[in-house]
């Protein structure tokens, strides 16, 4: 114990001594600002990227139901008991049937295509989170046989339309005329708009009474599916498969998993190949450890060889100047994970911050779906992080410690 505390006290004094030694106590200060750096960029990257996860997650579950029960040809006639059987199964919240198709909508010269989603309102209510994203109306508003229609924000805007204008429903399906088959029509009034965050859903939806579009894509008492709620979203592909097999099968089945897996992966994709390149950064950082280490040890090598004379041996020395590199590499380890997680829990007021002082977006909803830059900490991506660079650093430190433990006495105090 007595060893290694002398060790310890002469590594530490090494490190906090200025004396002749200016220029390498500066590069022992860069080195840790550059593995602090490094450190915090990638904290701050891993938990963007985990932000962007459950963000996008929330905001699909808020407007999409959890799985889905759809008939083989498209269209369910016995719905009624598939829903009363679903609401008897293990975790399941909410079933609530449904019509959705394609459709153009004309307001004037504009036309656009669009999914027409017919829905009851008040089992709507309850199933998914869509009728608290209305901005200027109620789901209820949406009734029976009052042809009505509330349309994304997005869609809304690109037709020029708002609250009380009429458009025009254009189904692709035709209807046989004296002067040929036509399209079928239906002149429907706006009476509000929907904001769910997700440019998708903003830009390609509109929502209708389930008896209305029912009627529209004429399929009487028969609906697309139904849609399921549930209490444990992960298990969604594992309840409504149970739930086909229970009905005896015969139906297409799907869940929210499975209709945007591709945004997943990628961000699981993208967030794997970032630890990678930027790991490369703490790296780089880490390893300037080891010139601040040989200059030391270039520096010291008289007073590596006193201390050898006076009965250090090569292990002493060893942990004596592995001891500097370890602090070196714990301070910028903790400096780095601290400044990490400040940025990361305030990353979306300096996003935004940055965009007002240079008028630019940096999140275009086209692309990434959303317009904002959410970020969460995830203890297990900085204990990750933290220890990967400590590791990194522990190692950086072992040959310029070994060059110093192999320092010869006689040879080190010939030119003294």
């Amino acid at each position: 114990m007595v060893r290694n505390a002398w060790t310890w006290m002469v590594g530490t004094r090494y490190l906090r001594s200025t004396h002749r030694r200016g220029f390498v106590s500066f590069v022992a200060f860069m080195s840790t600002a550059g593995l602090m750096l490094g450190v915090a960029v990638l904290i701050v990257v891993l938990s963007v990227m985990n932000g962007f996860e459950r963000e996008l997650r929330s905001r699909i579950l808020s407007v999409t139901s959890h799985a889905t029960l759809i008939g083989l040809e498209g269209t369910l006639s016995d719905w009624q008991a598939i829903r009363t059987l679903a609401l008897k199964s293990p975790g399941v919240q909410h079933a609530v049937p449904y019509v959705e198709a394609q459709a153009m909508i004309a307001n004037g010269s504009r036309v656009l295509g669009s999914a027409v989603r017919g829905i009851d309102p008040e089992l709507e209510r309850e199933a998914t989170g869509l009728a608290q994203h209305l901005r200027d109306t109620r789901i209820e508003d949406l009734k029976a046989g009052s042809w009505s229609i509330i349309l994304g924000t997005t869609l809304a805007s690109e037709l020029g339309v708002a609250r009380g204008d009429e458009i025009v429903v254009i189904v692709p399906e035709g209807s046989a005329t004296p002067e040929g088959v036509v399209p079928r029509m239906r002149r429907v009034k706006v009476i509000g708009t929907f904001e769910s965050g997700m440019y998708e859903f903003d830009r390609g939806l509109a929502l209708m009474h389930i008896k209305d579009a029912a009627r529209l894509y004429r399929l009487g008492d028969d609906v697309t599916g139904v849609r399921l709620a549930l209490d444990d979203p992960g298990r969604a592909p594992a309840v409504v498969r149970e739930l086909a097999l229970a009905l005896g099968g015969g139906y297409y089945v799907s869940d929210w998993t499975r209709n945007h897996a591709n945004f997943f992966q990628s961000i699981e994709l993208t967030k794997g190949m970032m630890f990678v390149i930027l790991l490369i950064i703490v790296g780089v950082a880490a390893f300037n450890i080891v010139s601040t280490l040989v200059m030391i040890v270039k520096e010291k090598q008289g007073d590596i060889a006193l201390l050898r004379t006076l009965g250090a041996t090569p292990a002493d020395i060893l942990l004596t100047f592995a001891v500097q590199g370890v602090l070196i590499g714990l301070a910028g380890t903790i400096a780095g994970a601290a400044l990490g997680i400040v940025l990361a829990e305030n990353v979306e007021s300096i996003v935004r911050g940055i965009e007002a002082l240079f008028g630019v977006q940096f999140m275009d909803a086209k692309v990434y779906f959303m317009t904002d830059l959410p970020a969460y900490v995830e203890g297990s991506d900085v204990a990750r992080v933290c220890g990967v660079a400590f590791a990194l650093c522990a190692l950086a430190t072992l040959y310029p410690a070994w060059r110093a433990s192999r320092t010869q006495p006689a040879e080190a105090l010939r030119h003294e």
